[in-house]
């Protein structure tokens, strides 16, 4: 093969309280990578997707995630020119960087003739996202391998996959706003109370229950962190007017998603949650901040090659 496309989807990672151990992926949109031989041994980025990403391979999630496939595989003689197409927002809390990583891991691992498997995939993809938003494999394991994740452990790295219901949708409000993944981790407490640990543990275990059930009454109260939300929904207008809009329009539980600025919300159909959205989106304007929704299903293909030319 001369040439591999591959697409990751978006994701949305913490849930609400499982902050760096839950997230899930989400069906539309994603970042798409193709991935072509270069006969020179090196690793380039010719086009990043966004002017403010870098196309210094060594600095960008694709060319890291491109390069420890390569390594891995014993095959650094191969060089490749990658070319990143951004389908989700910068610093938006849909795990672009993720997406980037596990789209262009795939990428190269079938250019390499597949000798890895997805497991095999997920700790280039870790290091990637490493390098550029911090050790955290909630949006790397969900963009890759799809469905709904628990990290259990990061050393060594173990990851569950969670059952949930075919009809889950996720409605995605984005306003128009930007929190750097540094930014928002950097506002998180040192240090939390016994009875809020406790409570969040508890949170995540029936969050856990909730999606493997189909109970949405125990989803809409676990989706409550105790933890991030409050120490950065200061940093995002608009955010608490959203997410009482989402809970009073019927939301299984609304909160930050990822990092944010974005928020999530959990619906059972198409059309109580286009309604939730739409709440959203009002509530989010009343602050006078502009925002757009999209919904989708879970996604349980996570990164696929969409494209080969021999």
């Amino acid at each position: 093969m001369r040439l591999v496309r591959a697409f990751a989807p978006g994701t949305v990672a913490n849930l609400g309280p499982g902050f760096d151990v839950l997230g899930l992926a989400v069906t539309g949109a994603g970042d798409a990578v193709t991935v072509e031989r270069a006969a020179d041994g090196e690793i380039r980025i010719r086009t990043s997707g966004h002017p403010e990403i870098p196309r210094d391979a060594g600095k960008n999630t694709a060319g890291i995630a491109a390069a420890r496939v390569r390594e891995r595989a014993g095959e650094t003689a191969i060089g490749f020119t990658l070319d990143v197409e951004k389908g989700l927002p910068l610093s938006g809390g849909q795990g672009g960087s993720a997406a980037s990583a596990a789209a262009a891991a795939v990428a190269v691992n079938e250019l390499l003739g597949s000798p890895f498997g997805k497991e095999e995939l997920l700790l280039p993809c870790l290091d990637a996202e490493a390098a550029v938003a911090g050790r955290h494999a909630d949006n790397v394991a969900a963009a890759l391998f799809g469905g709904v994740v628990l990290i259990r452990s990061l050393e060594p790295l173990d990851v569950v996959r969670l059952s949930y219901p075919d009809e889950l949708r996720v409605v995605l409000v984005h306003p128009g706003q930007r929190l750097r993944t540094e930014t928002a981790r950097a506002c998180l407490p040192r240090s939390v109370d016994l009875a809020v640990a406790m409570a969040q543990a508890a949170a995540v275990g029936s969050l856990v229950a909730a999606l493997a059930s189909r109970d949405w009454d125990l989803l809409r109260r676990s989706v409550e962190d105790r933890i991030a939300e409050p120490a950065r929904a200061p940093l995002l207008p608009g955010f608490a007017e959203a997410k009482s809009a989402a809970l009073e329009a019927g939301a299984f539980g609304c909160s930050i998603s990822g990092s944010g600025p974005s928020a999530f919300a959990f619906s059972d159909d198409d059309e109580a949650a286009r309604r939730i959205g739409e709440a959203m989106v009002r509530a989010y304007r009343s602050m006078g901040v502009e925002a757009t929704v999209r919904i989708g299903a879970v996604d349980g293909a996570g990164a696929r090659v969409v494209g080969v030319e021999a």
